[in-house]
This record gives C-alpha cells, structure tokens and sequence, in this order.
C-alpha cells in the first residue's frame, strides 16, 4: 500500500517509517514543519531504507508546498498528517485523488480542528483517524514528550537554571501539564493561568499556584 506521511522528520518518525516498510508499503515522507527536520535523519532513510525523503531543515514556503506536491503526486491510499497541510491540499488541488483514498490519520489538535471544521460543512471527503484523540497520545505524547521537549528547548536557547526561576504555563491542557510537571521537576516555581475553572482547580489541586496571566507578572 502507498503511504504518504506529512510528518516531523525526526527519529522517532524514521522509526515508524521504517516500521512501515518492513510490512510491506511504499512510503512517502516530507516534513510538517521544516524547523523540525533533521536532515541527518532524512538523508538516512534516502540512504539507507531508500525511502524518498522530501525535507529540507528551514525550507522556505514554496519548497514546503512543492513537497507536499510531491507526497500527493506518490497517489497515496493512506496519508499520515501533522496540521492538516497534506489533507488540506488534497481537498483543493487533488480532488481527483479522494476516492482512491482508504482514510488518513491526523496528529495535532490543530489539524483535528481544521479536519472537523470541514466534516461539519459536508466538505470532508475521506475518512480520518484523529490519532491526537487516542488517549496514548494524551498521556505520553502530549504529556511527557511535550513536556520534556518544551523544557528541553528552553534550556538549550537560553542556558537557562530552571530551579529558582519562575515558570508561567498558559493553559493546562495536556501539553500545559507535561511542561508544568518537568518545570516543577526541575525546581521552579510554576504558575498556570487557566480559563477553563475546572482546569484551573485541578491545577491548584495538584499543588500548583493559579492566577491571572496578569497577575502572574508573565508580561514582565
């Protein structure tokens, strides 16, 4: 079977590339966000599981779009998308390509969104798996890979000691929690803001400070 992955070109998805190919697919991968490419990871694949890679690490717009292009043109029957890009375009410029389609899976809750925006005006025209409702995913993607990553960044941009330092979390969903609890972990004082007063109590339920984004001084 043809896939087509609108993926982070990392490690963990060569993983699941590679998985992919030992059972027997033909597999397609281009990059959902070229500042996550890792181009040593990409040239692997191309060299090692001659999988067609099409990413490049800071790609502009129109090479982004052009490599969309071309995971379309691989006339997948299964794509795998991170934001809806790949999805999306298949609905404007490669209509013809939707019945061939047995469904597609979508990562991100941004690309859910967008996905059931179109099933709610009639418009969506294959089947999706919303991956990012599984509740793995919830506890150990968006939790603590999310949470680890996000404090991961940080450190590496800034150099930064997190114990001592204050840590406002915007929203604690279930990014907002991963990244609260590695904060904590870490030594800092964590403040959440939250919107949401169910959210906002089971914050301060597990021991965390709760205020206003003004109040929370994260503005300063």
């Amino acid at each position: 079977m043809r896939f087509s992955a609108c993926l982070h070109v990392t490690a963990e998805t060569a993983n699941l590339v590679q998985a992919l190919k030992a059972g027997g697919a033909d597999v397609l991968l281009c990059a959902s966000n070229p500042l996550s490419t890792q181009d040593d990871v990409a040239a692997s694949l191309v060299k090692h599981d001659k999988v067609p890679v099409f990413a490049i690490k800071g790609e502009d717009n129109k090479s982004y779009y052009s490599h969309l292009r071309a995971a379309l043109d691989h006339k997948p029957v299964i794509t795998m998308d991170d934001g809806a890009d790949l999805v999306s375009m298949l609905h404007t410029d490669y209509t013809d390509l939707a019945s061939n389609l047995v469904a597609s899976m979508e990562e991100t809750t941004t690309g859910v969104i967008r996905l059931r925006a179109l099933e709610r005006d009639g418009a969506l025209r294959i089947p999706v798996i919303a991956v990012n409702d599984a509740a793995t995913k919830h506890l150990f993607d968006n939790r603590y890979g999310t949470g680890q990553s996000t404090i991961d960044g940080v450190i590496r941009a800034t150099d930064m000691l997190i114990a001592g330092k204050r840590v406002v979390v915007a929203g604690y969903g279930w990014c907002g929690k991963g990244v609260a609890s590695r904060a904590r972990g870490m030594g800092a004082k964590v403040i959440v803001t939250e919107v949401d007063a169910i959210r906002a109590l089971e914050a301060a339920m597990d021991g965390l400070e709760v205020m206003t984004m003004k109040g929370s001084g994260a503005y300063r």
